[in-house]
C-alpha cells in the first residue's frame, strides 16, 4: 500500500533514462484489433439483416477506434498534472450531464434511457468513471494524512457514493454505479494504511447481501419489481427462458458448445439472431463458441497483461497523484472485465456491463482510450536511474 506524502529516494546517478511503455501500447493495439475481428464476426449477420451492410457495426467501431487511438497518443503527450487543476469541474460536468438524461435531451435505446444527444449521441455515465478516478485521486493527495482519518474516508466515500448514486438514479445504470463505487473503494483502500477496516467491511457487506438474497427468496415469486425478477431469472434461467432468461440461456448454449478450441472463427450458430444484441454485452459468449476455452483464455491473458502493465506504472509513478490515477484505471478495467465474464457465465445477475475493447459502443472505446492516454502520460514521466557504479 502507498504511504500518503511519502517521497521516493533516488540514488545519485549518472544518467536518467526516459521511459515509454511500449508494452502497454502493444497490448492495447492487440486488444483493439482482436476486438474488431470478433465484433465483425459477431455482428455481420445481424448488420446485414437489419441494415443491409454486414460491416455496419464494424465500420463505425473501426473508425471510432482509430480516432480513439490517436486521441490516447495525444493525451499521453500532455502532462497528467493538468487534471489536478480541474478535478471538480470534471466531477460537476459528469453530474450535470447525467441529470440531463431525464430531460428531453435524453435518448432511449432498447428500452433504456441512458444516452444524451448534444450534437452527437453518447453515454454520460462513461464520463462519470473518469470523474470518479480524477476527483477521488485529487482529494486523497490534497487531504494528505487526513485522508486516513474516519472523517477523511467519509468525505472520499461521500464523493464517490454521490456520483454513483446520481448515475443509478438518473441513468438507471446500476452496473456503472457499481463500477464507480468499486473504483472509490479501491482508491480509499490504497490511501489507507490499514487493511482491517476493509476486511470487516467486506465481511459485513457479504453478510448483508446473503441476508438480502434469503429475504428476497421468500417473496421473489410474487414480486413485481423488475430487479427482483431479474434476480429470479438469474437463479432459475431455465424456467424463465421464454422471457427474461432467454438471452442468458442462449449465451450459455454458446459457451458450452464451443468446447476447448471452438467451432472456428465465423462459425457461431448463436450469433445468427439467437442471442439478442450479441455484439454488446454478450460478445464474450460468441468468443467462447467460436474460439473455445483456448481463445477465451488468450483474451483474458491479454487483459491480465494489460492490468500488469498498469500495476507497473502505478508502482513506479513519480508521485501519489499519478499512482492513484493509474490505480483507478486499473480498478475500472479489472471490474468491468470480471463482471462481464461473470454475467455471460451466469455467475451473477445480468447487469448490462460491456467487455472493454470488444463490445460495440463508440462512447465506451473513446473514454476507455482516454484513460489509456492518461496511463501512458504517467508512464512517460517515470525516470529510471542508472547508478554511477
Amino acid at each position: 500500500m502507498l504511504s500518503i506524502g511519502a517521497k521516493k529516494t533516488i540514488p545519485r546517478s549518472r544518467n536518467r533514462e526516459v521511459y515509454y511503455d511500449y508494452s502497454l501500447v502493444a497490448v492495447i493495439i492487440l486488444l483493439i484489433v482482436f476486438g474488431l475481428i470478433m465484433l465483425y464476426s459477431t455482428s455481420s449477420y445481424v448488420a446485414q439483416l437489419h441494415h443491409g451492410d454486414d460491416m455496419f457495426y464494424f465500420g463505425k467501431q473501426a473508425l471510432i477506434s482509430t480516432g480513439s487511438v490517436l486521441l490516447a497518443l495525444a493525451v499521453s503527450r500532455l502532462d497528467y498534472h493538468l487534471l489536478d487543476k480541474i478535478p471538480f469541474l470534471i466531477y460537476l460536468v459528469a453530474m450535470v450531464l447525467m441529470i440531463l438524461v431525464k430531460t428531453p435531451l435524453g435518448v432511449e435505446v432498447n428500452g433504456a434511457r441512458r444516452w444524451l444527444k448534444l450534437g452527437i449521441q453518447f453515454q454520460p455515465s462513461e464520463i462519470a468513471k473518469i470523474a470518479a478516478i480524477v476527483s477521488i485521486s485529487y482529494l486523497v493527495v490534497k487531504m494528505g494524512k487526513n485522508a486516513e482519518s474516519p472523517k477523511g474516508m467519509g468525505i472520499l466515500a461521500g464523493m464517490g457514493g454521490m456520483l454513483g448514486l446520481v448515475t443509478f438514479v438518473f441513468t438507471e445504470n446500476l452496473s456503472t454505479a457499481i463500477i464507480i463505487w468499486g473504483i472509490m473503494s479501491v482508491l480509499i483502500f490504497i490511501a489507507h494504511p490499514k487493511t482491517r477496516p476493509f476486511v470487516v467491511g467486506a465481511v459485513v457487506l457479504v453478510a448483508v447481501a446473503v441476508a438480502g438474497v434469503m429475504l428476497l427468496a421468500a417473496n421473489i415469486d410474487t414480486s413485481s419489481n423488475f430487479r427482483v425478477r431479474r434476480l429470479l431469472t438469474w437463479l432459475r434461467p431455465e424456467e424463465y427462458s421464454a422471457s427474461g432468461g432467454y438471452q442468458i440461456m442462449q449465451a450459455l448454449y454458446a459457451v458450452g458448445s464451443g468446447g476447448f478450441f471452438g467451432k472456428g472463427l465465423g462459425n457461431s450458430a448463436q450469433k445468427l439472431g439467437w442471442i439478442p444484441e450479441a455484439q454488446n454485452d454478450m460478445i464474450f459468449s460468441v468468443i467462447c463458441e467460436e474460439l473455445g476455452i483456448f481463445g477465451a483464455s488468450v483474451i483474458l491473458l491479454l487483459f491480465g497483461y494489460l492490468l500488469y502493465r498498469l500495476i507497473f506504472i502505478a508502482q513506479n509513478a513519480p508521485d501519489m497523484f499519478g499512482s492513484l490515477l493509474v490505480s483507478g484505471i486499473f480498478a475500472h478495467i479489472a471490474l468491468q472485465v470480471v463482471l462481464n465474464v461473470c454475467v455471460v457465465t451466469n455467475l451473477i445477475p445480468t447487469t448490462g456491463i460491456t467487455l472493454p475493447f470488444f463490445s460495440y459502443g463508440g462512447t465506451s472505446i473513446l473514454f476507455l482510450m482516454s484513460e489509456m492516454g492518461i496511463a501512458l502520460s504517467v508512464a512517460r514521466r517515470i525516470r529510471f536511474e542508472e547508478n554511477a557504479g
